[in-house]
């Protein structure tokens, strides 16, 4: 066997047999389904399953870290567990962050209503 034999064998190959042969036919690759793309109920499964995962590892982490420990914040002292009080220092961090995130979405819509209205053009968007 050659290899233009072999490569005849292969769909969608340059290589084809000879119009003669008995292996002269054309091969009907069937097109895709759309099924083959996740749907929005699929992604909100994956995400539901990871955060899940994830509170599953905050318990461990907060079970793991029960020492107590003396925190002292502009005048104020209390006694907390260490896993709550690194916690609490991450979710404040995220929402500095969220903060930060959202001032500047806010900017730059203000930026596009003002260059809307400057060119005088109302165009196909979100209204303010």
């Amino acid at each position: 066997m050659s290899f233009q034999d072999d490569a005849a064998r292969v769909p969608g190959s340059a290589a084809r047999p000879d119009p003669g042969s008995s292996e002269h036919q054309e091969r009907v690759i069937p097109p895709a389904s759309g099924h083959d793309r996740p749907t929005r109920t699929a992604a909100l499964w994956v995400a539901v399953a990871v955060g899940l995962v994830v509170l599953v590892m905050l318990i461990v982490f907060f079970v793991q870290n029960q020492d107590m420990i003396t925190v002292r914040f502009f005048g104020l002292e209390g006694t907390l567990a260490l896993g709550t009080t690194l916690f609490i220092a991450a979710v404040g961090g995220g929402v500095l962050v969220a903060l930060a995130g959202g001032a500047r979405i806010l900017q730059l819509r203000i930026a596009g209503h003002r260059r809307k209205k400057a060119s005088g053009g109302q165009g196909s968007g979100y209204q303010l």
